[in-house]
């Protein structure tokens, strides 16, 4: 299961990085609900580096999964209502929302405010692929992941010797 873990640690770097590029030499600004699933990308590929090496048993590696797999829903969850706001902006009120208000107090938005720091409108479409929004490829990111960590839960094998 070691290169599962990897994989969706190198993974869920790579995401985030993206989304650095996109915030500093695209200079699209994070919603608090881009900043919610940078927080779920960066919990699950930690947990994933983590169970990579602790090199778990059985039961190490269905508790690591079933984290893993909680926090892809969570984040899957978050981008898909994301992603419903940008299709339906009516549903959002304008100007400065509680989350961000609250995710902008808390202390690791004060330690690394260029990663946590929410200041961008969650209903802006300023970057499209394959006419897919970020919150779009959240989703499928994800629930990629998430399948992925879930496989760790009931694979046979537990470990590569």
């Amino acid at each position: 299961m070691r290169p599962v873990f990897l994989f969706i640690f190198l993974s869920c770097l790579s995401l985030i990085s993206y989304a650095m590029h996109l915030q500093f030499e695209k200079e699209l600004l994070p919603c608090p609900l881009c900043i919610v699933q940078r927080i779920a990308f960066s919990l699950l590929g930690l947990t994933a580096l983590l169970a990579f090496f602790h090199n778990p048993g059985k039961i190490g590696r269905r508790l690591y999964g079933g984290l893993m797999t909680m926090l892809a829903l969570v984040g899957a969850i978050v981008s898909l209502r994301h992603a419903w706001l940008i299709r339906y902006p009516e549903t959002l009120e304008c100007g400065i929302s509680p989350e961000e208000a609250l995710l902008n107090a808390l202390s690791i938005a004060q330690w690394w405010p260029g990663m946590f720091e929410a200041n961008g409108d969650c209903t802006s479409i300023d970057w499209e692929f394959l006419s897919l929004t970020i919150p779009d490829w959240s989703f499928i990111a994800f629930i990629a992941l998430g399948l992925l960590a879930a496989h760790t839960l009931f694979a046979k094998r537990c470990r590569t010797d």
